[in-house]
């Protein structure tokens, strides 16, 4: 067992048998960025100041040449082969802020249906104890017993006393697990589910206008953040727009509108991107801010879908005056498909 020194906090983490270092620090309830699990998308990446690590498979993309002589490594696949490895990460007080997430735990699946052309929508009960978690997580689902592997998907409903979670899953033709949720489970199935991962929760001690931004099943975790918010009874503006390519892709309409009716301070607008209908805006996302909201200095900013839809989105809301610290984004990684555990939208 090596330990894991957390720099400039001085905490120490335990990191067990064959876990990465993001998997113990997770376990111990720190929230180390991450997104795809697969080194792929480099949000763990964080400097090694001592101590020697296997880095496993990662693409050059996510951690360069250079990156590596200077120290740094991508934790979501470095293992330390040395009995103390040193990172430098987060704050002076490093104080734990996630749930530990759990590893085959068992649900059964209650309800499916499908929400839009290419999504449908599964409802898990947990058989024994719930998994915890902060609004904005994801779990992983799949069999790898059938050869199915797992991917993430974004937890769409806040956290229930029941447990039940609520996933939103697009279909992706060259997607095996994506195909395997609307092929072959069925209500009444059980099902394991890893989890819950990710850091795009925001800080709820917050008190500042939100405005959330989503393209296709990037709705999911911001309607879990949004169900969250109104909860609790927010008392600031929480505002949404979605972005879909054609109304057949367009979902959840009726609980935002619901949310509309009941909370005064939430709107919602959907825009489509392939075609103009009565009643939706029209235009990309990024094109659209500007006259909608001139100024976003003092906005909490909640940005999910694709990479490039979230890099789109960053760039527009930060020449609108958002700033790095109050801009969260969860960009579903495509190369997650083909390189193993992890991938939203797979």
């Amino acid at each position: 067992m090596a330990s894991i020194v957390i720099q400039p906090s001085g905490k120490v983490v335990e990191c067990k048998g064959n876990d990465t270092v993001l998997m113990a620090l997770e376990k111990a309830g720190y929230a180390l960025p991450n997104n795809c699990r697969a080194g792929a998308c480099g949000e763990c990446k964080v400097k090694v100041l001592s101590g020697q690590f296997d880095q496993g498979m990662v693409l050059d993309m996510a951690l360069s040449a250079e990156e590596r002589r200077e120290g740094c490594g991508l934790m979501c696949m470095a293992k330390p082969i040395s009995e103390e490895m040193v990172i430098e990460w987060g704050t002076a007080d490093a104080r734990p802020k996630l749930f530990p997430p759990r590893e085959g735990a068992l649900f059964v699946v209650v309800d499916r249906r499908e929400l839009a052309a290419r999504v449908l929508e599964l409802t898990l009960r947990p058989v024994g104890k719930p998994i915890r978690y902060w609004p904005g997580q994801y779990v992983t689902l799949g069999d790898e017993r059938a050869g199915i592997s797992q991917r993430a998907y974004s937890i769409s409903n806040a956290p229930r006393p029941d447990g039940e979670l609520v996933l939103q899953v697009a279909r992706v033709e060259d997607g095996v697990t994506s195909r395997w949720v609307h092929d072959t489970v069925q209500t009444g199935d059980s099902v394991k589910v890893n989890g819950a991962y990710g850091t795009f929760i925001g800080d709820p001690s917050v008190e500042t206008p939100v405005l959330c931004l989503a393209a296709g099943t990037g709705l999911a975790p911001i309607l879990d953040l949004a169900e969250a918010a109104l909860r609790r009874g927010y008392k600031k503006r929480v505002d949404l727009v979605f972005s879909a390519k054609t109304v057949e892709d367009v979902y959840g309409q009726g609980i935002m509108a619901w949310w509309r009716a009941k909370h005064r301070n939430f709107d919602y607008k959907v825009t489509l991107t392939r075609e103009e209908r009565e009643g939706y805006l029209h235009g990309r996302i990024d094109a659209l801010l500007p006259s909608m909201y001139p100024d976003l200095s003092k906005h909490s900013l909640f940005i999910a879908g694709s990479p490039e839809f979230v890099d789109a989105c960053v760039v527009a809301a930060k020449a609108l005056g958002a700033q790095d610290d109050m801009v969260h984004k969860e960009g579903f990684f495509e190369q997650q498909q083909t390189i193993g555990k992890g991938g939203h939208r797979s």
